[in-house]
């Protein structure tokens, strides 16, 4: 008598919902004997150039082209004839056939994704995880970690970067520099963590209102509030108020994410910190070492621990600078950079281009090169962040990630709107189940032990 597999793949589907920008993107259900498994992809603002193709329809009369049908029929034609029956035990042996063999897309920084899209394949490749989890009865974060060959018996919670002053694309004001973030490493728990951060934002909301009046409390695509400033430093001098307002002073760290290949303007080899600005004479725009001198300036002024995108995506020779003059005191964080892609983390790692890699899966687009990539980044001491994107879902897988991978740090955006706390509400869930091995990494959120 044959016996029977609980773990099988009998039904995957896709479908076309929307993101917390109310553009489209994909979500996989996947069922075995165990039930039903559900993952969804996000998607981003400020892209770089060397991500994974996100498929999308480019169809004008829907959705302004952004429509993902396209990514959805290769799920339910292609991929789902390719897995059905297949075991969900074995995450990595799907990841490489639906990669390397199905899509089997590449160019000189690896496999590509643009015949069936990143957005398709990381879709039915997180639902293959959850499922995965359940066929080896663990939670999500102890089947990761175990994918990781980590450590089981205790696990690392990450200090929340919260996103509470927005910028660059994603909002609508001057502001050059796209994020200013909180890190609450003076907590000892990640749940006094994200409270002293929501505290501290809702200060940061008094504090904002009383300088620039009501209107200037809207917030952007993560949360994070958008006053009408121009000057970068006056972003970092409210952070400080607020958290001296909120009571919290000497708990929390500043980090930056710059996005400067937003504003980077080729022809000109020079950064423009008024890209924004539709009336635009020229006179903000100012070279990498202008850049450099400034971020030196910030850190020596301000407590700030983490540097994101400081440069151009293809701007190798000036992060390797930053790197080399403050990467002891400040983590310079390869995004755009790096795009999770274990080829370029490699030739960063090489070339000592910027000591720690922002972890976005959908840049990459399947869950075992995002584990490869962070695996790279941690054996040569470099800090690893977890991060949504700016076009976000309910889906809170990454919370279970970044435990799972014991990185010690993510940034899912502000404390508020429900798709940035489904991952803060779901980090602490998972802190209440872990109870005494659950430790918090704190100061050490760079390299957490």
């Amino acid at each position: 008598m044959l016996r029977r597999c609980f773990s099988t793949i009998k039904t995957l589907h896709a479908r076309e919902i929307l993101d917390s920008r109310g553009n489209p993107t994909v979500e996989v259900d996947l069922t075995t004997d165990h039930g039903l498994f559900r993952a969804a992809v996000p998607s981003g603002a400020s892209t770089g150039i060397y991500e994974a193709l996100e498929l999308r329809d480019k169809v004008g009369t829907r959705y302004l082209g952004k429509g993902v049908t396209k990514a959805c029929y290769n799920v339910n034609e292609i991929i789902f004839k390719e897995l059905k029956g297949k075991s969900v035990k074995d995450q990595s042996k799907i990841d490489k056939h639906l990669v390397e063999n199905l899509d089997g897309s590449i160019n000189e920084w690896g496999w590509c994704k643009s015949r069936l899209g990143a957005n398709s394949i990381l879709a039915v490749s997180l639902a293959v995880a959850r499922a995965g989890a359940v066929a080896h009865n663990m939670p999500l974060y102890k089947y990761i970690a175990t994918l990781a060959g980590r450590n089981t018996e205790n696990f690392i919670m990450p200090v929340p970067a919260l996103n509470v002053i927005n910028g660059g694309s994603h909002a609508g004001n001057n502001l050059a520099m796209q994020e200013f973030m909180l890190l609450p490493t003076g907590a000892t728990s990640f749940t006094e963590g994200l409270r002293i951060g929501a505290e501290v934002y809702h200060a940061l909301k008094s504090v904002i209102k009383k300088k620039y009046g009501q209107d200037a409390t809207n917030v952007g695509d993560e949360g994070g509030f958008a006053p009408n400033i121009q000057e970068n430093a006056e972003g970092l001098t409210l952070l400080l108020e607020a958290i001296h307002k909120a009571g919290h002073t000497g708990k929390v760290k500043l980090g930056m994410d710059v996005a400067a290949s937003e504003f980077y303007v080729k022809d000109d080899n020079k950064y423009d910190l008024d890209f924004k600005n539709t009336a635009n004479d020229g006179k903000y725009k100012i070279t990498g070492d202008d850049l450099i001198a400034m971020y030196k300036n910030f850190s020596a002024t301000f407590p700030i621990v983490s540097i994101e995108d400081p440069f151009d995506q293809d701007d190798w020779e000036h992060y390797g600078k930053l790197t080399s003059q403050i990467g002891t005191s400040v983590q310079i964080v390869g995004d755009d950079l790096l795009v999770t892609n274990p080829v370029r983390v490699t030739k960063a790692i090489n070339e000592k281009t910027c000591n720690a890699l922002l972890l976005k899966v959908n840049q990459i687009g399947s869950l075992t090169e995002s584990i490869e990539a962070c695996k790279l980044a941690q054996k040569a001491g470099w800090g690893v962040m977890v991060s949504h994107r700016s076009g976000e879902t309910e889906d809170n897988f990454i919370a279970d990630l970044v435990v799972g991978l014991g990185t010690g740090q993510i940034k899912t955006g502000a404390p508020c709107r429900s798709e940035r706390l489904a991952k803060y509400n779901q980090l602490m869930r998972i802190e209440e189940q872990l109870g005494n091995k659950a430790h918090y990494a704190g100061e050490h959120f760079r390299n957490p032990k």
